[in-house]
């Protein structure tokens, strides 16, 4: 049989060491809720599609308003405080559909939300890139 090969790469969200298209799939888990802003979040999120092979798979879980919108604060440029004392940049079931659609990609799962005893909650976003 063939043997497997692992390799490590090092670099960030905002220039990832790989060719385009190359990646059969990208977990971004608890990532993306840190970026400081828009510009940031969508630089990142592109990043991780511009590896992505059509036909892969993109899975996230990030900081969500859903489920908090009255138990957070607004810091600006689309970061809050939570209930937990941290800072995020936080999304919303909208805006997750709304940039999924732009990206060219597929839901694979219904988008899921879960409240973490009422101190955050954290969302779950599952994409196939569908092909040019």
């Amino acid at each position: 049989g063939e043997e497997a090969v692992a390799r490590v790469l090092r670099g960030t969200l905002d220039a990832l060491p790989h060719e385009a298209a190359r990646l059969d799939a990208v977990l971004l888990n608890a990532v993306l809720h840190f970026a400081p802003d828009r510009a940031h979040f969508e630089r990142w999120l592109g990043e991780a599609w511009r590896v992505l092979r059509p036909g892969g798979l993109l899975f996230v879980r990030l900081a969500s308003k859903q489920g908090l919108e009255a138990r957070i604060v607004p810091r600006g440029g689309e970061r809050y405080l939570l209930p937990d004392g941290s800072e995020r940049y936080l999304v919303d079931d909208e805006r997750l559909l709304e940039l999924g659609e732009r990206l060219g990609g597929r839901l694979l799962d219904p988008l899921k939300t879960v409240n973490v005893q009422g101190l955050r909650c954290m969302c779950t976003w599952v994409l196939e890139k569908l092909a040019p």
